[in-house]
């Protein structure tokens, strides 16, 4: 339940609109349900600004319908990351107003108080070095958006034929805030981030032949990055690069305000 929702709630009350008794069973809820196998967190959103996100890996269909539907009973918008193709056709069936990307493996439900902050705060961008990484760029852009930020993407922009990169220089100049995605060594983070006077989230992925590790040359080579204001998550952690670049976003703005 959301700090608006709460507050709707409370003013029902107060208006005489809203039984007491149906508020004490709504707020009985808070500040979590459990489902057995879950404790559904319901007071995330109050805590830290968006509800509890479903990491549906492994995870059965059933318990991940099950957390959905307590999520959205909630009135909070659903996020689901690393869905497989069976989970997000039960959702789908399940919530027929879903939206699956089927690249990121995400699904989302949207209450119907979305964040309306997107409109204030400034734009992010997310840029990714290859087409082979777009599936973590997705889950970033996604995870970003639903959070309630403005986002564009620029995608397969990597060092291999960086005047690519270089040509969208305006675009890249505009953002409020950069997540860049790239396996095999990882460069474009470091590239990115000596054009820019603001923060760069940089994602490495797994993408890459033997020598890559499965992105740990990329993860070392973000970590040693030589630009100033680059900071990086765990592999393929896409998820993680939205909510936190979102953060920035959001805290950027309001200071600017």
């Amino acid at each position: 339940m959301t700090p608006e929702r709460i507050r709707q709630l409370l003013e029902g009350v107060k208006s005489g609109t809203v039984p007491v008794e149906d508020a004490m069973g709504q707020l009985e809820r808070l500040p979590f349900e459990d489902l057995g196998f879950a404790q559904v967190d319901h007071h995330r959103a109050m805590r830290q600004g968006f509800p509890e996100v479903i990491f549906s890996e492994g995870k059965t269909v059933d318990q991940v319908v099950s957390i959905a539907r307590r999520i959205v009973a909630a009135d909070s918008t659903l996020l689901a990351t690393r869905v497989s193709d069976e989970a997000a056709e039960a959702l789908r069936v399940t919530f027929p107003e879903a939206e699956h990307n089927a690249l990121a493996r995400t699904i989302v439900v949207r209450a119907d108080d979305r964040d309306q902050e997107a409109e204030h705060n400034g734009t992010m961008l997310v840029i990714s070095a290859g087409t082979s990484d777009l599936p973590v760029a997705e889950e970033a852009y996604v995870t970003a958006e639903v959070m309630g930020n403005r986002v564009e993407n620029l995608y397969d922009v990597g060092v291999a034929g960086i005047h690519r990169l270089l040509s969208y220089h305006d675009q890249i100049s505009k953002a409020s805030v950069i997540i860049v995605v790239a396996g095999m060594e990882g460069a474009l983070a470091s590239v990115v981030g000596g054009l820019v006077d603001v923060p760069v989230v940089a994602v490495p992925t797994s993408v890459g032949y033997g020598a890559s590790f499965g992105g740990v040359a990329a993860l070392l080579a973000m970590l040693n990055s030589c630009a100033t204001g680059v900071a990086v998550v765990n592999i393929d952690n896409g998820f993680g690069a939205g909510a936190f670049a979102g953060l920035v976003n959001r805290v950027g703005c309001s200071v600017k305000k």
